[in-house]
């Protein structure tokens, strides 16, 4: 016999594995944006610490041996931090369109959130590599 859900609409029981994985899909969408704003918010520290290490070392001894910083460290790490802010809220639209589709057995597959992700990580890629090539 189906299960009641809170609408009350009968539920079978295949229907509860999709559900799942629907879900089981959001929380891996959670744990990859969580991984890159923890990503960003060391990418944004490592240049604080820097400025700290100098501090402490003595400009004049550590001046010769580390590259000028254009701060571009921080403004990648505070994009970092954006960009895993928006895939966590761009995965819960998804995973709640996905719910309703599986719901009304209406389910089409869309790239949208790979697609933006892939291109992202791409461009920060670029950049680092960039930013890499001008510090040596």
């Amino acid at each position: 016999m189906p299960e009641m859900t809170e609408d009350q609409k009968p539920v079978k029981v295949g229907d509860r594995r999709v559900h799942m994985a629907n879900e089981r899909t959001f929380l891996a969408w959670i744990r990859t944006s969580i991984g890159i704003m923890a990503f960003g918010f060391v990418v944004e520290r490592f240049a604080l610490f820097i400025k700290q290490v100098t501090y402490v070392l003595g400009q004049s001894n550590i001046q010769t041996s580390l590259p000028p910083s254009h701060g571009y460290s921080a403004i990648a790490g505070i994009l970092l931090v954006g960009l895993g802010s928006l895939i966590s809220v761009l995965a819960f639209i998804k995973y709640k369109q996905v719910e309703r589709q599986i719901n009304e057995d209406t389910y089409h597959t869309s790239s949208l959130l790979n697609i933006l992700l892939t291109s992202s990580v791409l461009a920060i890629g670029i950049f680092l590599v960039i930013y890499l090539i001008q510090s040596t």
